[in-house]
């Protein structure tokens, strides 16, 4: 989606780092963009970058599709649900409670409450976006995911000031959801053609592949705190019906890390 750029907008992007994805680039990568910045140069170093996770998204993918067509969503409705929420574990959720006749507020509230965390990774965003015209920064919000988050931060936390890192946030971004909407078919066409597809536990390569991603972040004891209340809440919760489970642990996972994140705060010099 190539839309205008903004060459001022990311003059202010010298920033230590404070947290990196080290798996996926290297400090080389970053000096190469910054020697010759170029808009394409960064989109496809973006795209590739985020292949690692791309990878790990591939078997999630088609278990959803799979999934959704078994629950009894229509081929259609599966690849619109794809296409226009683009958010795989909402998509897994809301497949989850359609198949079990849930009322459709009960759907909205929950995967309302299990996204909250990309208003997180927003406002982490947001000193690097916020000079962007509206035409940029409507298909970045929509296209940004737990994935092209880790790539994308580390990009702009970088210490160089090229002027192009939203291309590399577009190109990291546009891969995973063209990833997305393939494997997508792909589950489709398997859940048609290979019976009991979704039993296989392919989609475990995505939970390994989440790990992954917040491990390195996990520097603080706020964060930390955050990732073990969830996680326990989630696993004692996860008999409640309708995936409410999930919504809880979302909110005592966050609400514990405000908490933790104003404790543990250094106080002010006076």
């Amino acid at each position: 989606m190539p839309f205008s750029q903004s060459h001022s907008s990311q003059s202010h992007n010298s920033r230590p780092h404070s947290s990196q994805y080290h798996q996926l680039s290297s400090h080389d990568q970053d000096a190469d963009l910054a020697k010759a910045p170029s808009a394409w140069r960064e989109f496809w170093t973006g795209a590739r970058d985020i292949i690692p996770l791309v990878v790990g998204a591939i078997p999630f993918g088609i278990i959803f599709g799979t999934l959704a067509t078994n629950n009894g969503l229509s081929p259609a409705a599966t690849l619109a649900m794809s296409a226009f929420v683009f958010a795989g574990s909402s998509q897994f959720i809301a497949a989850g409670m359609l198949a079990v006749k849930t009322g459709w507020l009960l759907i909205v509230l929950t995967t309302f409450v299990v996204n909250l965390r990309h208003l997180l990774y927003a406002v982490s965003l947001v000193p690097y976006i916020k000079q962007l015209p509206q035409t940029w920064k409507v298909p970045l919000a929509f296209l940004l995911t737990d994935e092209a988050f880790a790539v994308v931060i580390r990009r702009y936390e970088s210490e160089d000031t090229a002027p192009f890192k939203h291309w590399y946030y577009l190109g990291a971004a546009l891969a995973m959801y063209l990833n997305w909407q393939l494997c997508t078919v792909l589950g489709i066409t398997l859940g048609q053609l290979i019976p009991n597809a979704a039993d296989w536990g392919l989609d475990f390569a995505m939970s390994v592949t989440f790990i992954g991603m917040v491990i390195p972040y996990l520097k603080r004891q706020p964060m930390v705190i955050a990732v073990v209340v969830a996680g326990l809440v989630a696993l004692l919760s996860a008999s409640l019906p309708h995936k409410l489970g999930l919504m809880l642990a979302a909110v005592m996972g966050i609400g514990a890390g405000v908490v933790s994140e104003r404790l543990f705060r250094p106080p002010l010099v006076q």
